[in-house]
């Protein structure tokens, strides 16, 4: 029997199918049952119809776009600096940056929490937004750094050249160039500011509930059908959105020719 390097990714097949493959099927079957298990679709029509449940989820996109804006408005400028500066001082700068994404998110929070309790700063929807950009930052900046670090300089150099002035060098090449790593900071950012709760539930001593807390109290009450519906709707608007980031960011790299 021959050996092929193939045989290598069994494992790590076998794991995806029992730990990502298995749930999402049984997440989708759960979701169209009712709890004798007859297919129905009243689990989604109870979530239009639950008000509280859908301003939740109104909300939490609210909560998740300001999230991304903020992260993007603080993430893009520490990249690009980071990736136009000295390669021994950036690779040191962005090890900082990194250092947060290898501790645990509840760490992270908890000690935000103890910040604001030293400082005697009220635990509401502004300590939300200030934990929700410190723990996801790191998620846009490192996209977007690995994008402009790795950007073809004579795309830069040609623009100058034909007497482009730096404000239209960055937003006519280096901006639509860098979409791709905006688009995922965005995905990595916005997703999961909408399904996340420890952090909503203690940053604000649970006083503001996101999307992600309706769906954990609903599986943690045994309300495996119309949870399952709720996270059914969340990974829909992951996939619409993620293809919508495909097409955006491969029609901004295939005008960067006529840009120029």
């Amino acid at each position: 029997m021959t050996f092929k390097r193939s045989n290598l990714a069994l494992p790590y097949l076998i794991f995806l199918i029992i730990f990502v493959a298995l749930p999402l099927v049984m997440l989708g079957v759960y979701a169209f049952q009712d709890r004798s298990g007859a297919l129905t679709l009243q689990n989604f029509v109870k979530f239009f119809k639950t008000p509280e449940d859908l301003h939740t989820f109104i909300y939490s996109i609210e909560i998740a776009l300001i999230n991304t804006v903020l992260c993007f408005l603080l993430g893009y400028p520490a990249a690009y600096i980071l990736s136009n500066t000295n390669l021994n001082k950036s690779s040191v700068m962005v090890m900082l940056f990194v250092l947060p994404m290898w501790i645990n998110v509840l760490i992270r929070t908890l000690a935000t929490v103890a910040l604001f309790d030293f400082v005697k700063l009220p635990l509401d929807e502004g300590a939300l937004m200030f934990g929700l950009v410190y723990d996801f930052l790191p998620f846009m900046i490192y996209p977007i750094y690995n994008v402009l670090n790795k950007m073809d300089k004579s795309y830069i150099e040609a623009a100058q050249d034909l007497g482009a002035s730096p404000l239209k060098v960055f937003t006519k090449v280096v901006f639509p160039l860098s979409m791709s790593g905006v688009w995922s900071g965005v995905l990595m950012v916005f997703m999961p500011t909408i399904s996340t709760f420890a952090v909503a539930e203690l940053l604000t001593m649970n006083k503001v509930k996101l999307f992600g807390t309706t769906v954990q109290e609903n599986i943690n009450n045994g309300l495996w059908n119309y949870g399952s519906a709720l996270a059914l709707i969340m990974l829909v608007i992951i996939g619409i959105t993620m293809l919508i980031s495909d097409e955006d960011s491969s029609s901004k790299v295939d005008e960067t020719g006529g840009v120029i």
